[in-house]
């Protein structure tokens, strides 16, 4: 049989079989896995396809025999396959993050998997910072969401955006993300992670990742730490590449190689004095590749 893991506690997973004939709704086993993954140092982790045999069909319990070629990993929370980071920005406590969201949607970019930018607690945007916000991103070629979470506004647009993807939800403390994701249910149904956070507990509960079903082939990653996932696997000199508005411009730089920071004819700084390139992105990139650079430089000590 072929399924998806949904949950992974210590060495038990829970697969959602995977099977176009079966009645709905799917049954759900518990599995451990074969001795030959360990044998061949792989793991399966939540988002993984499989293939397993079940041993106890009253008690739903089975083995995994096979892990199928992951599309996207991530080391840090374990999770495969998610197709969609959903980058969760608030207007005030926190206010708006946008060295972590930069950082973030480079991430993705380096993954491969499509973003999704929500501007959370749009009725507290007093100032109408979101509408600057918006236009940049969405200028560079990002979809841009606006919410107010507590009063259901935008939640349609965004759980529509949400179908046939494993989701994840990633920001800073505070900017909403339970808030966001109950409306999404329409139902109090904070995430694990989020609850374990909130109350400052749960040694258990961070351990667990778990994916949570919204329709048929559309899910949404509970991950606790996935808001602080780190960005070190980028190499500092291929940073650019990820900053999407830069791409059509490096080749067009004078020296190959260029670090587009310290070099006078680089057509990316070029592209900022010209107004083609946000310079708060380009400003930002330059923090983030100078971060990458110390980290490193420490390495090699």
């Amino acid at each position: 049989m072929q399924g998806i893991i949904i949950e992974n506690i210590a060495n038990l997973y829970r697969i959602k079989e995977n099977c176009q004939n079966a009645p709905s709704p799917m049954t759900i086993y518990e599995a451990t896995a074969r001795g030959k993954f360990k044998k061949d140092d792989i793991i399966p982790v939540v988002g993984d396809m499989v293939k397993f045999d079940v041993i106890d069909k009253q008690n739903k319990k089975a083995v995994i025999n096979e892990i199928f070629n992951r599309k996207v990993y991530v080391k840090r929370p374990k999770l495969a396959n998610i197709t969609q980071i959903i980058f969760v920005v608030s207007s005030k406590d926190p206010k708006p993050d946008l060295l972590l969201l930069d950082k973030q949607l480079a991430f993705a970019e380096f993954l491969g998997i499509k973003s999704l930018i929500v501007l959370n607690k749009m009725d507290l945007d007093d100032e109408l910072e979101f509408e600057n916000i918006k236009k940049a991103y969405e200028d560079i070629g990002y979809i841009v969401i606006k919410t107010d979470s507590k009063n259901k506004k935008g939640i349609n647009l965004l759980k529509s955006k949400l179908k046939d993807n494993i989701n994840a939800f990633s920001g800073n403390s505070g900017v909403g993300k339970s808030t966001l994701i109950n409306s999404i249910f329409d139902r109090d149904m904070a995430l694990e992670g989020e609850i374990s956070k909130k109350n400052k507990r749960g040694k258990n509960t961070t351990t667990s990742i778990k994916l949570y079903e919204i329709d048929i082939n559309t899910y949404i990653a509970d991950t606790p730490g996935f808001s602080t996932f780190s960005i070190e696997e980028i190499n500092s000199k291929d940073l650019a590449n990820y900053f999407i508005e830069f791409k059509k411009e490096i080749p067009k730089c004078e020296f190959i190689g260029c670090t587009h920071v310290k070099e006078e004819k680089c057509r990316i700084k070029q592209a900022v004095q010209k107004g083609k390139i946000d310079k708060g992105r380009y400003e930002r990139f330059c923090k983030i590749k100078e971060e990458l650079k110390q980290k490193e430089e420490r390495k090699k000590w």
